[in-house]
């Protein structure tokens, strides 16, 4: 079975010139971000990391902290109509602390409203 990412990695450009939110924070799966950033990108969409805070975010992979991220806007001034696609990235902290969060869950629940996809990653279901 090919999964989402492996068909944006063979689809070339496609997504030229489409806006792609990335939601998460601190503790985000780092494949689950990572993988379908790169993928994203590759076919030509324009990716953006949304979070809590500005700056950056931590992944974690095999139960310690990882990468870094930088921040591209903050999910209090992020807009679900100034993109076309959203991906949630999974793990157990992430999720957790976006869920949590009324200003991520209004961001999402905009989503829904104009009927875009967004893809989601592991514990989506706690939207």
């Amino acid at each position: 079975m090919v999964g989402p990412t492996q068909n944006f990695m063979t689809m070339g450009k496609t997504l030229e010139g489409r806006r792609v939110a990335i939601l998460a924070t601190d503790g985000f799966e780092e494949s689950e971000l990572l993988s379908p950033k790169d993928a994203l990108e590759k076919a030509g969409a324009n990716v953006h990391v949304i979070a809590l805070e500005r700056g950056s975010i931590k992944g974690w992979k095999d139960g310690n902290w990882s990468k870094e991220i930088p921040v591209d806007q903050t999910v209090e001034k992020a807009m679900a109509d100034d993109f076309d696609a959203l991906v949630l990235p999974g793990g157990v902290i992430s999720p957790d602390k976006l869920r949590r969060s009324a200003e991520a869950v209004e961001f999402v629940r905009g989503f829904f409203r104009k009927r875009n996809p967004w893809p989601l990653f592991a514990m989506g279901r706690n939207y």
